[in-house]
């Protein structure tokens, strides 16, 4: 599990594509990870195979590669790193399970007085599980919803804090990236399910 207060920003030295995925060689600050640990690169969470300090391997099965942007990663990509969470750390984010659940657009980024607006394009099945005032995780950064202009946009404001200290100072209109829904939202969207009328179900 993983709370989307990003540690480390890293850097794809490689992306080797192969016939059950794509191996990844990562550099980064870290120099005590293990083989077997998991590491949420751009919130996917992915397994370490390989290590030394300042470097880790990890590989993409294809059913993620097609689910997210990891198939245009090339040579100095640089994405959002986040160690497990361990227990009896503090808590600071909410609860990132480094599934993705979506691959959103970058409509729009506005320029403000203390912070940058940034305007998501959503797909309508992860739409449905944003409120205003809520919890997404965008490239693994945990990051509250201000507001949903339309049913599939969320305008997410970006302090200069976080913009410094993760990828998406970098973004610009037209980009993609990764969304994950708060997994309360998930269960109850699932528990509901079976009470919900479809429209024109009277």
């Amino acid at each position: 599990m993983f709370t989307g207060l990003i540690d480390d920003v890293g850097t794809i030295d490689r992306a080797t594509p192969g016939a059950d995925g794509i191996e990844l060689r990562i550099r980064c600050a870290y120099d005590d990870l293990a083989p077997g640990e998991s590491v949420a690169v751009s919130g996917v969470c992915l397994t370490v195979r390989e290590c030394a300090a300042g470097w880790f391997t990890a590989a993409a099965v294809a059913p993620t590669v097609a689910r997210t942007t990891i198939g245009g990663w090339r040579s100095g990509t640089r994405v959002n790193l986040e160690r497990a969470m361990r227990v009896g750390d503090r808590f600071g984010g909410h609860i990132v399970q480094g599934h993705v659940d979506d691959v959103a657009l970058v409509r729009s980024i506005e320029t403000g007085a203390d912070a940058i607006m940034l305007e998501l394009g959503l797909g309508g099945t992860v739409a449905e599980l944003m409120v205003p005032r809520g919890s997404i995780a965008v490239d693994g950064v945990s990051l509250t919803i201000q507001t949903m202009p339309a049913p599939d946009v969320v305008r997410i404001a970006l302090v200069e804090y976080t913009r410094r200290k993760t990828t998406l100072g970098s973004l610009v209109a037209g980009m993609h990236v990764h969304i994950e829904a708060d997994v309360v939202g998930k269960y109850v969207r699932r528990l509901v399910d079976g009470y919900v009328l479809e429209p024109d179900a009277g």
